[in-house]
């Protein structure tokens, strides 16, 4: 099992800036990406960014310039700096890492954190 606790989020004007941090524990030595995933209000759940265990990483098209992931391997942490923030960055940010087991994709989940730009 892997545990994920979140931090950062909050409450934030437009163009401003926020930092999210994510602690994973247990069986960290399986992880294969971790990651953040983002769910307004009515919408789908989406990747924002993740990272691989070698490091390369992948951004969804609505925050390339603006986000950026990083994941230290030894403390078992990722983190997501996002700057130049709007509106529509509102939502809930889930931090996330999955692992293959068995063949198959097994993912972890954090609790949430709320992420509100004001306009």
């Amino acid at each position: 099992q892997v545990q994920l606790a979140e931090s950062g989020g909050g409450l934030v004007q437009t163009g401003g800036s926020l930092r999210l941090s994510c602690a994973a524990s247990g069986s960290n030595f399986v992880i294969n990406t971790m990651g953040w995933y983002r769910q307004a209000p009515g919408a789908q759940r989406e990747l924002v960014a993740d990272v691989g265990s070698g490091g390369s990483t992948n951004y969804a098209d609505s925050v390339k310039g603006r986000f950026t992931i990083s994941r230290d391997n030894a403390k078992n942490t990722v983190s997501l700096y996002m700057n130049s923030l709007k509106p529509e960055d509102t939502a809930v940010y889930y931090c996330n890492a999955w692992k293959v087991a068995f063949g198959s994709r097994v993912d972890y989940w954090g609790q949430g954190t709320q992420v509100t730009v004001s306009s």
